[in-house]
């Protein structure tokens, strides 16, 4: 398998208005109207909670699942009618499927044999792959032996043998323990580059997301909630959902008015040019400044958890919600004092309230 440098294309594959609906006529479609695009070398992970329709909308290309409305193109040809195994597609599920009565090898090679592909290609390709997800040597090995790290990998290379133009993962990481799900990621983003492949993934876990992809694009109810680059995303999510799906509690119902926004906190300064009147405010952790209890808004530490790089407190406002703010070990107070807020313009967000 020949390695490819990612370069600039067209779109690898298109969704338009697609809408699946499951159960009786007007229950909440699993997808509503869902257009998405991704580009040829492009990772797109789709991220979300359980019943947000990333998985159906992973069916719907890979056509498991039928579409009530809408189109998939892929390279710019409409899919309806085209079956799952002439899509050209990869698949790779978080249970990894791999055929307990064969070695490594004859896991690797099974869509190469469904192409009639000559037994010289297989086991060139077999190697090349083995090789390049970390498992020199391994073609005899039978799959019980394997770790679970090691099975992922050999599921990773049986997807990417037939040379798929777009691969589709399916929470792939999930059955693997923190650590190891944190150092394969890492290794997936790097072959993905190195071979020029088309990813689309979906995953609950937002560490995943956020370490492999290029776009993440985060779904609720069937909908694309917000669609950006990992830190596009992270810095300024778009709404009150977003922001809490991805952990940020701090946010309130505030107007603006200049460069400052009214708050159950107080006022809260705001980055220059943001348009005066209602809306709901994130203020991100990172934002929220301690002082002395003389200097700012007075609070007590309710709690504080180590979170490795910083502690997280909750701070508890003499007026208003609590908060989440973030600070360094060595200058975190400790549960039971009084500190004092400030907060900074630019860890403060202003998201739309609409679209919630």
């Amino acid at each position: 398998m020949t390695a490819q440098a990612p370069t600039a294309a067209p779109h690898m594959l298109r969704l338009d208005g697609v809408t699946v609906r499951f159960g009786t006529p007007g229950t909440a479609p699993a997808l509503d109207a869902v257009d998405l695009d991704v580009a040829a070398h492009e990772i797109v992970c789709v991220l979300g909670p359980s019943g947000s329709g990333k998985s159906t909308l992973l069916r719907v290309v890979a056509g498991l699942q039928h579409a009530d409305e809408g189109t998939v193109l892929l390279e710019g040809r409409d899919q309806a009618a085209i079956p799952t195994h002439r899509r050209g597609v990869g698949l790779m599920f978080q249970d990894h499927q791999l055929f307990p009565q064969r070695d490594v090898a004859g896991n690797v090679a099974f869509g190469l044999r469904m192409r009639r592909t000559s037994s010289a290609d297989q086991e060139r390709t077999v190697t090349e792959l083995l090789d390049l997800v970390g498992l020199p040597g391994a073609q005899r090995r039978a799959v019980a032996s394997l770790s679970g790290g090691e099975q992922q990998r050999v599921a990773l290379a049986r997807a990417l043998a037939p040379s798929p133009r777009l691969l589709m993962l399916d929470e792939p990481l999930g059955q693997l323990d923190r650590g190891l799900r944190e150092r394969l990621v890492v290794e997936l983003r790097r072959l993905f580059r190195e071979l020029g492949t088309t990813v689309l993934a979906v995953t609950h876990d937002q560490g995943e997301a956020f370490a492999l992809a290029d776009r993440v694009v985060v779904m609720r109810d069937g909908r694309i909630a917000q669609s950006g680059t990992p830190l596009e995303v992270w810095q300024r999510p778009a709404t009150a959902f977003v922001a809490r799906f991805l952990g940020f509690d701090n946010v309130v119902e505030a107007t603006v008015q200049g460069e400052a926004a009214a708050t159950p906190w107080g006022k809260v300064p705001v980055l220059a040019g943001t348009p005066d009147g209602p809306c709901r405010l994130l203020v991100r952790p990172a934002g929220v400044r301690l002082t002395s209890a003389a200097d700012g808004l007075p609070c007590t530490v309710e709690a504080r958890t180590f979170r490795g790089t910083h502690v997280a407190l909750l701070l508890q406002p003499s007026g208003g919600p609590q908060m989440e703010a973030a600070c360094p070990l060595h200058e975190a107070p400790e549960t039971g004092d009084r500190v004092g807020i400030s907060f900074a313009a630019e860890d403060v967000v202003v998201l739309d309230a609409a679209a919630d």
